[in-house]
């Protein structure tokens, strides 16, 4: 082999090995790792009631939320079916399987009965393991008499909030549906269940059935009532179903009833405010009051002295008295004398002698007591 024959092979085994890592990565490999159809399985087929059985699953998403359910009727009539008070909760790895050990039940309907696994969040996706349950009743499926294959063309919720909703009225909506038949057989009074959740809370779900008839090929115009409870708020989602298939997911996002908000405010700032009145008010009435027209008694004292006026009088006719008689009195301390009175014109010359505080003569300083 030649030298440029050599040169020539070696190039090509660097681009083959180059290009092996990008055809693994190509379309192919991504088609091997997507994840494929969900399964579940059974460490054994049957097990009686107070047992406990491995469930195992492959093919879901990866970190997704599913619920395990004990259900009769090969759960075809959802969840009303299953033993929803023993159920358990589990979350796929990163592969997309799990693996959890869940108790057996005897389901509300008879058997045949399946292991169900569903999605709780996200798109929905379940699949089913069959199991015996022993000593549990086994019946014959019911019969579907609606025939015909439905699936749904377009969907939306109509309808709108009201001023009782304001306040925590129930919110109600319409689930408008444009089904379509895709079967060869005519669907009779085709039932649904409607179902709705909150978050990552599973759909609780409500059998309503409709009257009429979708004949094969052919379209029909469809209303499903929902309601929430009483104060409901937040984003829900509005899921229907027909058997087995869910038909769509409506997001719902509800108001927060502020009016219920405002009640209560007003309950804390004006009953204290009432009572608070109320209280005054009684205890106004209760306080005595005095009599209209009557005079207020005096307040209570040890000894009562004259008005100041009167006395002023006497003291001054006293004080005159005794000066006409050689004696000059001290006025008290504390009190004034008032102003001397004028003599009298009938007096004449016997009449005592009047002084003003000026013109009386000085008395003479005595001694002795």
């Amino acid at each position: 082999m030649s030298t440029r024959t050599r040169t020539t092979a070696r190039l090509v085994l660097v681009l083959l090995l180059a290009l092996g890592p990008l055809a693994a990565t190509g379309p192919a490999h991504a088609e091997r790792e997507r994840p494929g159809k969900p399964e579940v399985s059974l460490s054994r087929q049957e097990a009686g009631a107070g047992a406990s059985v491995t469930v195992r699953g492959k093919g879901w998403r990866p970190k997704t939320l599913l619920t395990l359910l004990v259900c009769g009727q090969n759960a075809i009539g959802g969840t009303n079916t299953c033993s929803n008070d023993e159920g358990r909760a589990v979350t796929t790895g990163k592969d997309g399987t799990f693996r959890k050990r869940i108790p057996v039940t005897e389901p509300p309907k008879p058997c045949p009965c399946v292991v169900r696994a569903t999605t709780v969040t996200g798109a929905h996706a379940s699949a089913d393991a069959a199991i015996k349950v022993a000593g549990h009743p086994v019946k014959p499926l019911p019969r579907d008499e609606t025939g015909g294959r439905l699936t749904v063309l377009a969907a939306r919720l109509d309808g709108d909030s009201g001023i009782l909703n304001w306040f925590g009225a129930p919110e109600q909506r319409k689930l408008v549906l444009t089904v379509g038949n895709l079967g060869s057989e005519r669907a009779k009074d085709p039932v649904f269940e409607v179902g709705t959740s909150h978050g990552v809370f599973a759909p609780k779900w409500e059998r309503q059935q409709w009257r009429g008839t979708v004949d094969p090929g052919r379209k029909e115009r469809i209303e499903l009532p929902v309601e929430l409870s009483s104060g409901a708020h937040g984003e829900y989602t509005v899921a229907a179903k027909h058997g087995a298939k869910v038909l769509t997911e409506q997001p719902w996002d509800v108001g927060r009833p502020w009016g219920v908000t405002l009640f209560w405010v007003l309950v804390f700032v004006v009953v204290p405010a009432a009572v608070f009145r109320l209280g005054m008010v009684a205890v106004d009435r209760v306080r005595p009051r005095q009599r209209t027209g009557a005079a207020p008694s005096p307040p209570p004292s040890s000894s009562r002295s004259p008005s100041p006026a009167p006395a002023r009088a006497h003291a001054a006719l006293a004080s005159v008295r005794q000066i006409g008689a050689g004696r000059h009195v001290r006025p008290r301390p504390g009190r004034t004398p008032g102003p001397a009175p004028e003599p009298s014109p009938a007096a004449g010359d016997n009449g005592l002698p009047w002084f003003t505080p000026d013109t009386h003569p000085p008395v003479p300083k005595q001694e002795g007591p």
